[in-house]
């Protein structure tokens, strides 16, 4: 026998639960399928690999839907100021939150904590059911439901199938829907490090020739590092052991924050731009990496997604009480046009940052420095993109206003 649900949504990661929450409480019964085991215990002492610069609008979303303390209480770091400079020139730029009249610009979370406090909350919620581990194997049309069939037998029907499943999506593949993109011919090495100085909960950026390297405050003197970079030089950066590379990083660091006295884990990923074509069909949205990837040199990736979420949840929500058909292609067409515009104009924001930095060209290294500095000078400029840093502009959802 069939279960029924109103809404399916395939990932359990940040932003499939983000949306399971922004929709619990509701008359609407919501499933999650999440093919793995969500971590929810480690070592106090132990540091994950993968972090995510939260904006002041994600975090509304996280407060919004009762998640937020969730991540408080097991660790967040805030920071209150960015300092970015360029490694071939004197071009500097430094954001303050007092700038902006606000104690902090974002907060960098664990995203094991993200995830873990999301789904701790969505757990709470009566008209959410949390399915795991299991995988979907295939689904047909029925009509004004999807008759989805899972690998451990049990067959589901919904009304609208959400795709939460990350930038190689077998959601968006089934259902037949097409991306563009490129890749950066980069890979984005990662490394929890401690430094020698405090990081002064500061993030740290220096773009070097051939990407960008970033510090990320955590706890303590530790940092996530984020190594944009070659995929050779990727590699040479991983094979070294850990002393090689604390004293390799801290030089191409400029010895910013001194000496780096430990190394935990590192790892890399590769980097692209990658955007769908559609975000929806009939009865199927696509929501995060699943409808979009970007470069992670602004640390938006995870906002935008939780910023899909939410204005998917807003519209299945209003569709709802107006007794619509929630799945139905002509009503979802309202979430693709709020999110679309927007996410193309940052992910293009973000790539032509990456190019311009990239460039190896005299002229334009020499005019960026220059617009660094002007900017760093220009009040009203600076204050427009801290603004936007802190998720305070576009079109937002409701939970994040």
């Amino acid at each position: 026998m069939s279960e029924q649900y109103d809404v399916v949504i395939v990932g359990g990661g940040m932003v499939g639960l983000t949306l399971a929450c922004a929709l619990g409480g509701s008359t609407l019964r919501v499933a999650v399928v999440e093919a793995g085991v969500p971590e929810s215990d480690w070592p106090q002492e132990s540091v994950g690999l993968r972090v995510s610069a939260i904006t002041h609008a994600t975090r509304r979303v996280f407060s919004a839907v009762g998640a937020w303390q969730g991540m408080v209480e097991r660790r967040i770091t805030s920071y209150g100021e960015m300092h970015v400079w360029d490694a071939s020139g004197d071009g500097v730029i430094h954001f303050d939150a007092a700038d902006a009249g606000q104690p902090s610009l974002g907060y960098i979370v664990e995203n094991r904590i993200i995830q873990a406090a999301l789904w701790a909350r969505a757990d709470q919620f009566d008209n959410v059911d949390l399915l795991y581990p299991v995988r979907w194997q295939q689904w047909q049309d029925a009509g004004e439901r999807l008759c989805i069939t899972l690998d451990d037998g049990r067959e589901l029907r919904t009304r609208l199938l959400v795709g939460a499943d990350g930038a190689r999506s077998a959601v968006r593949e089934r259902a037949g829907i097409e991306t563009k993109g490129w890749g950066y011919d980069q890979h984005a090495l990662m490394a929890i490090v401690k430094t020698e100085k405090p990081h002064l909960h500061t993030c740290w950026q220096r773009f070097l020739p051939d990407g960008p390297l970033a510090f990320l405050p955590l706890h303590d003197h530790y940092c996530c590092v984020v190594w944009s970079t070659a995929p050779e030089q990727a590699d040479e950066l991983l094979a070294l052991d850990k002393q090689a590379f604390a004293l390799k990083l801290a030089e191409s660091f400029e010895h910013r924050l001194g000496a780096v006295t430990e190394v935990r884990d590192r790892g890399k990923f590769p980097l692209r731009l990658q955007h769908a074509v559609d975000y929806v069909k009939d009865r199927i949205a696509l929501v995060g990496d699943a409808a979009h990837a970007i470069h992670p040199l602004a640390g938006q990736g995870v906002n935008l997604g939780v910023l899909d979420a939410a204005a998917l949840a807003e519209t299945v929500l209003s569709t709802q009480a107006t007794r619509r058909d929630i799945g139905a292609l002509h009503n979802l067409r309202a979430y693709e046009r709020w999110r679309k515009g927007q996410n193309i104009t940052m992910m293009l924001s973000m790539d032509a940052f990456k190019r311009l930095f990239g460039t190896r060209m005299e002229p334009v290294r020499w005019a960026r420095n220059i617009g660094l500095s002007a900017t760093n000078n220009l009040t009203p400029v600076k204050r427009f993109f801290m603004d936007y840093a802190m998720g305070n502009r576009g079109d937002l959802p409701k939970l994040a206003s």
